[in-house]
């Protein structure tokens, strides 16, 4: 999000971030998007009339360029082109989607029950939910149940990348929903992708840490009013671009 891209009125967000910029509190990811380096520098809360905390480029909601201004909600699908980023709420879960992506949202009012990241990269963190009312996330080779957590993924036709950041997910392969694998991490502990090859009798696989960081993290649970459920570490996770 550059500084004059935000909207005129939008006073606390552009006095925010000129501080941080000035302090030298926030930097250009390798992504493209503005995070904060300093732990100690985290935004409020987004302002209940408001989803989105900053773009970056075109991105579109239901195929019309957005501004801080746009209400993202359940049945929206939103998509960003090269160059372009997004963070956003919707309801108690947050996201930020990278160039290149197209997510569907699905459920009722503001509350969220299913995802299908289309292609492209999202990093998300959730609020809790109940077992009785599961999230779903799927992409074309994975189908994934997630209660309270945070999670990254990177989906491409023939494979997924997914991070469980921390909590719980139950990830299956789209092409045999018997190859099911239960993750539990604290901080990253077990990445895996999901490819339509199996390899070893399983479409789930090891993968390394890749593309995302904990500062980022921590701003997506600052705007619903959350903080990261780990310990900082400032020299580990933090992203470094990685290829498959």
């Amino acid at each position: 999000m550059l500084i004059d891209d935000l909207h005129p009125d939008d006073e606390k967000r552009r006095s925010y971030l000129v501080k941080m910029l000035t302090a030298g509190a926030l930097t250009m990811t390798p992504f493209g998007i503005i995070q904060a380096a300093f732990w100690g520098s985290t935004p409020d809360k987004l302002p209940d009339d408001k989803s989105i905390f900053s773009l970056e480029g075109d991105v579109r909601v239901n195929g019309v360029k957005a501004d801080l201004d746009t209400r993202v909600t359940t049945g929206d699908v939103i998509s960003t082109s090269k160059d372009s980023e997004a963070v956003f709420a919707i309801g108690s879960d947050s996201f930020i989607i990278r160039s290149d992506s197209e997510l569907e949202v699905e459920g009722s009012d503001f509350f969220i029950d299913t995802l299908r990241l289309v292609t492209g990269s999202m990093l998300s963190v959730f609020g809790k939910r109940s077992a009785s009312q599961p999230l779903n996330v799927s992409t074309v080779t994975a189908t994934i149940g997630i209660r309270g957590t945070g999670i990254y993924m990177e989906a491409e036709p023939d494979l997924t990348y997914l991070c469980t950041c921390y909590g719980t997910v139950a990830m299956s392969s789209a092409l045999d929903p018997n190859d099911t694998e239960i993750v539990t991490a604290t901080h990253h502990d077990a990445p895996k992708y999901i490819s339509n090859k199996a390899v070893g009798g399983s479409h789930v696989r090891p993968a390394p840490f890749i593309n995302h960081t904990d500062a980022e993290l921590k701003l997506l649970e600052a705007i619903v009013g959350r903080e990261v459920p780990f310990g900082i570490e400032s020299e580990l996770y933090t992203g470094e671009r990685r290829e498959y």
